[in-house]
């Protein structure tokens, strides 16, 4: 009896633990769309985007995500396909990252209690999102223009969070 315990107590402590994986979305086509040369508000990821959306593929894909959600964009879901085409059949759940839909998102997320999470934003989203899920402010604004490769972790471990910065991919300029 005795030697099943600390696999027990192991289990027990890794189901208590969610990890919360916050990105922007990856570099995106400079905004004009080719076919008809007038500017466009959704547009795709670049050269440099694929392959750190592909970067992002392998570096959570070992790591138990269990929910992908983006915003309806062309360049954030582009972001997580790579990831989602990995675990066949899970789907991009898709979000609003209004101002008055954000609360009732991170209420969703903070429910979650199996697998972890990644969420794929903007510039101008991604400080809120993380900040109102660590419950303190940890990203201090908006991400620079130019800014792609931060990884996010909002670790939750018994009702508390935690916060951690990774970089990942090609460092942005």
């Amino acid at each position: 009896m005795k030697s099943i315990l600390p696999v027990v107590l192991v289990f027990f402590l890794i189901s208590c633990t969610n990890k919360i994986y916050v990105v922007r979305h990856a570099e995106k086509e400079t905004g004009i769309d080719m076919a008809t040369m007038k500017p466009t508000t959704d547009p795709p990821l670049s050269f440099e985007g694929n392959q750190r959306a592909l970067k992002l593929k392998e570096i959570l894909g070992n790591k138990n995500i269990r929910h992908i959600y983006s915003t309806n964009t062309l360049r954030t879901v582009s972001t997580a396909k790579p990831l989602k085409e990995l675990y066949l059949g899970m789907p991009i759940q898709l979000y609003s990252s209004k101002p008055d839909s954000l609360d009732t998102f991170i209420q969703k997320i903070k429910s979650i209690r199996k697998g972890n999470v990644l969420i794929v934003g903007h510039s101008n989203t991604v400080d809120d999102i993380v900040n109102k899920l660590a419950e303190k402010t940890v990203v201090p604004g908006d991400l620079k223009d130019t800014e792609y490769d931060n990884l996010f972790i909002v670790k939750k471990k018994k009702g508390a969070y935690s916060f951690k910065n990774e970089k990942f991919g090609v460092p942005s300029k």
